[in-house]
């Protein structure tokens, strides 16, 4: 237990810490971005409140949603000694006159692009996470004729005090599915209208970006899997997919909805 312990105390432990992290948080970005893109869809809202509540009352996601809390804290925190550690061991002159020639500005930037990330992740789950547990949201009621699932009627529901998360039945008298649900995609439309909060999502987002194509390869590097054999498909997925491909699809949502909705 004492060799586990001075392993992860040690400055190779924190970093590997940070690897796994960062990993795991890489996987989950693919699997939020693919439930957020229901936000495109053309229903109302109904397909990205149906993910809500899968999101926050299937079993297994949530006690992944808890390791995801568990990986940003901890992300954050050995960011923090790692970054403050390398300022106290390396001195000014050598980091003004060689730091710049010797790393690329992703690797001695990821300590303000982090910090970007983690304003925009307190603000983001203020904003949607804790509303849709706490808030008082309102909620949509979607009629969809089965007959015709195209036909979909959609019906405001103001909050009025009763706690509704989702409801899914038939109703045999009409003939037509009702989903009764907590409207979070009327609060992402609203907060997409708001040009500060696009503005912080986009800017974010680049951060990220950034944030992604050094950290990607770092970790695989860290773990010590950076074999010349596997170095250029580590790369095209921390460049193109984790650095450009998912940023693009975050920002586009809120740009979306502020130009097109």
């Amino acid at each position: 237990m004492n060799n586990l312990t001075q392993t992860f105390s040690s400055s190779l432990g924190k970093k590997l810490i940070m690897a796994l992290t960062g990993l795991f948080m890489c996987t989950f970005l693919v699997i939020h971005l693919v439930g957020n893109l229901q936000l495109f869809k053309d229903d109302g809202g109904q397909s990205f409140n149906s993910y809500a509540y899968f999101m926050t009352h299937f079993a297994p996601i949530k006690v992944i949603s808890y390791l995801l809390y568990t990986s940003i804290i901890l992300h954050a925190i050995y960011a923090l000694i790692l970054t403050s550690k390398n300022k106290k061991a390396r001195p000014v002159e050598y980091a003004m006159h060689h730091g710049s020639a010797n790393s690329p500005w992703t690797s001695r930037n990821m300590g303000i692009l982090g910090t970007v990330l983690l304003i925009f992740i307190v603000v983001h789950m203020n904003s949607f996470w804790a509303q849709y547990h706490w808030g008082a949201l309102p909620h949509a009621k979607y009629e969809v004729r089965l007959s015709n699932p195209q036909d979909v009627s959609i019906t405001p529901l103001p909050f009025d005090g009763t706690e509704v998360v989702h409801l899914d039945y038939v109703d045999s008298n009409t003939g037509t599915q009702v989903i009764i649900s907590k409207d979070l995609y009327k609060i992402v439309a609203e907060a997409f209208k708001q040009w500060w909060y696009v503005l912080l999502y986009v800017v974010s987002m680049v951060a990220l970006s950034f944030h992604m194509i050094h950290g990607f390869s770092s970790a695989f590097q860290t773990l010590g899997w950076d074999h010349k054999k596997y170095i250029p498909a580590i790369k095209f997925l921390g460049i193109w997919i984790f650095g450009v491909l998912i940023p693009l699809g975050f920002a586009a949502m809120p740009i979306y909805f502020f130009f097109f909705k």
